[in-house]
């Protein structure tokens, strides 16, 4: 038992950003502005894409997916983040470290793996339109969604359970916010190059996999809008089009740098920024990207306001 302490701590303390400790209110704020944000852009998403009858298609169907996943996905790292930031107690229990760590691993991968998917939906819906129907329907829809997710579940196990082995030798002291697989590796006392090197390999296969069907669908999407008549047609194509493609790459950007190099080689201040940006930063935006651009999305907003104040008023 005695082995068993020392090589794995009760607790952790997450360092975040404690080497600016004037730093923790505002960023407390911040953070705490951003979630209640996140939290009622992406449940507006859901509430309108399953009650209003005209957002019944594919499209909608893997935004709800989306923003259903990018609510646990900060829900998994905030509330502990607000936690710690609120008083002295920088603490998680290694119990809770470790669950967080699974689960967030899980959520980031089915996400790299969802928005890959949405760029398929996307280029049928462009390029086949009078299949688009036939070929996305509410059955396949609903299998690639359940594949992203265990796609995600099996290599968080994977990941997960072999960082989870290394040993600590009693460290306690977690340079993040939260904690995130990169990080406890860099804890263990032991050689890590298999950890390192798993980490990277199914990294790039799960981020360049999807990305890879990202750039190829987008680039036939591209010529069939060229091929478009009208401006208006070309125009809403584009919008449609262009709003994932923001999201994709507010995602793909950290997590490439983050995930797909060696560890230790970049300062880790800047890794814990971009965590936070894909983190915590792009759930937040993800609604926001999709109404604004998005006149359907923003006409089923409306009709949902109206019926809610008309209920009120009778």
């Amino acid at each position: 038992m005695k082995h068993m302490n020392e090589s794995f701590p009760e607790d952790f303390i997450l360092m975040g950003f404690t080497k600016y400790p004037w730093l923790d209110v505002p960023f407390f704020f911040a953070l705490l502005t951003s979630y209640m944000f996140t939290l009622l852009g992406n449940i507006a998403i859901i509430l309108v894409s399953q009650l209003d009858s005209q957002l019944q298609s594919p499209m909608y169907f893997f935004l709800t997916s989306l923003s259903f996943l990018d609510l646990c996905f900060t829900t998994t790292t905030v509330p502990q983040m607000l936690f710690n930031l609120g008083g002295p107690n920088k603490n998680i229990t290694y119990i809770g470290c470790m669950t967080q760590a699974y689960v967030f691993h899980w959520l980031g991968c089915t996400e790299c793996v969802l928005l890959g998917t949405m760029a398929l939906d996307r280029y049928v819906a462009v390029c086949k339109p009078l299949r688009y129907p036939v070929i996305m329907n509410h059955k396949l829809c609903r299998q690639l969604s359940s594949t992203a997710w265990l796609i995600g579940l099996a290599n968080s196990l994977l990941q997960s359970t072999l960082t989870v082995q290394l040993p600590l030798c009693g460290k306690q002291e977690l340079d993040h916010f939260f904690c995130e697989l990169p990080g406890l590796i860099k804890m263990a006392c032991v050689d890590t190059t298999v950890n390192e090197l798993t980490l990277a390999v199914v990294a790039t296969f799960l981020i360049m996999g999807p990305l890879s069907m990202i750039l190829v669908s987008y680039s036939y999407i591209a010529q069939a809008v060229f091929r478009i008549p009208s401006a208006g047609g070309r125009l809403k194509a584009f919008n449609t089009c262009s709003s994932h493609l923001l999201v994709v790459s507010l995602f793909y950007g950290p997590g490439i740098y983050i995930y797909m190099q060696p560890s230790g080689d970049s300062p880790q201040d800047l890794i814990k920024v971009l965590t936070l940006f894909y983190c915590v930063i792009t759930p937040m935006a993800n609604p926001f990207i999709y109404t604004l651009r998005n006149k359907d999305v923003k006409g089923a907003l409306r009709r949902l306001l109206r019926r809610a104040i008309l209920s009120k008023k009778i």
